[in-house]
């Protein structure tokens, strides 16, 4: 069989069809593990996965301010736990947003796929673990008890108890009630016992005042009684209730007079029970308190509580210990201090919605900062000498 010669024109029109196919079929694409530095000087494997949901919207962070994990200033975030966030969002190339919370509407929020991360003082427990995912903790810590400055030795102690805000309420109080019986039975009786309760107005109501006080303290000179029926009615009341009043500024007098000694006395959780306690609802530490039946005040926030502690409005304040110790730091430093004392393990994490896929990527990355050589010195530089 005779073979023909094709034409030049048509092996060329053959090739270049050829070419087009070619190039219009997609190449394979490789699984091939990409590398990106970090900050460390170290590097972070990023698998194709994880840069496709960088490749997306930007994640939503919900922050809750609580120093020194989280600290803002002027809409400008930072703190131990925003640094360590950062570092990990560099490492993957992460694209993110803050959207500021209180602690319940963070945690709401994560278990409501409302966020990406919430970050925060955000302590991982049994009870929440069931409505979300944490990554990997930050740090350990614990709750403790902040009460006011630590005891006075000798006179001083005794002095300096005498001139607190508490002791002088109580003598105030106790004198304003003094002089209104005072005052009672001076109407009742000036009139018709003008020899001791006589004299100007202000005679008048002093030897009342007299009256009151040498009743109320059971003395009884002698030398000032009621006459009339309504005086003697007065009288026989006030000795009554003397006798309550009486008890009740005692107790008031020697709290006031003992509070610098909380120190020594609160040795246990147990010995909570009894004083005025200050903490912040929906929180670890309300949990607590709630699982002891300890009464609490609730306040708005930590710095509230401590407030509360330093103006001597109640004994002690239950919280996370790094965050109280913080605050003091900043603002009550000699005159408020946390006990060594820890009333329940603390673990602080990121807290993820429920199977979140960023849970691994972030831990790796916190790993390699939390086993890094410096990482102790990154925690005393946030929480001082006293880091957990």
């Amino acid at each position: 069989m005779t073979k023909y010669p094709r034409p030049r024109w048509l092996l060329l029109i053959l090739a270049l069809f050829s070419g087009m196919i070619f190039a219009g079929t997609p190449a394979v694409k490789s699984a091939k593990v990409e590398v990106y530095p970090i900050a460390s000087g170290t590097a972070a494997m990023v698998t194709t996965a994880t840069r496709l949901q960088s490749a997306r919207q930007p994640l939503i962070v919900g922050v809750k301010v609580a120093p020194p994990f989280v600290i803002e200033d002027h809409g400008h975030y930072s703190g131990l736990a925003i640094d360590l966030w950062q570092e990990t969002a560099a490492d993957h190339g992460w694209k993110y947003v803050y959207k500021p919370y209180d602690l319940e509407g963070l945690l709401d929020a994560v278990s409501h796929n409302k966020v990406d991360v919430g970050i925060g003082a955000i302590t991982a427990t049994a009870a929440r673990e069931k409505l979300m995912d944490f990554a990997h903790p930050i740090t350990s810590s614990g709750l403790g008890v902040a009460v006011r400055g630590g005891q006075t030795a000798g006179w001083l102690a005794v002095v300096s108890a005498l001139v607190s805000p508490a002791f002088l309420k109580v003598i105030a109080t106790l004198a304003l009630l003094l002089l209104t019986v005072g005052f009672l039975v001076w109407l009742l009786e000036h009139k018709r016992n003008p020899d001791q309760f006589g004299g100007s107005r202000r005679q008048g109501i002093f030897s009342g005042f007299w009256w009151a006080m040498v009743t109320m303290t059971t003395v009884g000179y002698g030398d000032v009684a009621p006459r009339t029926v309504g005086g003697r009615i007065l009288g026989l009341v006030w000795m009554l209730a003397a006798l309550v009043i009486v008890s009740f500024f005692t107790a008031s007098i020697t709290s006031a007079l003992t509070v610098g000694q909380l120190s020594d006395r609160i040795r246990s959780g147990a010995d909570l029970g009894g004083m005025q306690v200050a903490s912040v609802p929906d929180s670890t530490s309300a949990a607590w308190l709630e699982r002891q039946r300890f009464g609490y005040s609730k306040v708005r926030d930590v710095d509230a509580a401590l407030a509360a502690l330093a103006a001597g409005r109640v004994d002690a304040v239950v919280y996370d210990a790094p965050l109280m110790r913080w605050d003091i730091q900043q603002r009550y430093r000699g005159k408020l201090h946390v006990l060594p004392l820890v009333l329940e393990r603390q673990d602080y994490a990121f807290a993820l919605p429920s199977g979140s896929r960023l849970r691994e990527p972030i831990d790796t990355s916190l790993l390699q900062r939390i086993n890094a050589p410096d990482w102790p010195e990154r925690l005393k530089k946030a929480f001082g000498e006293s880091a957990p």
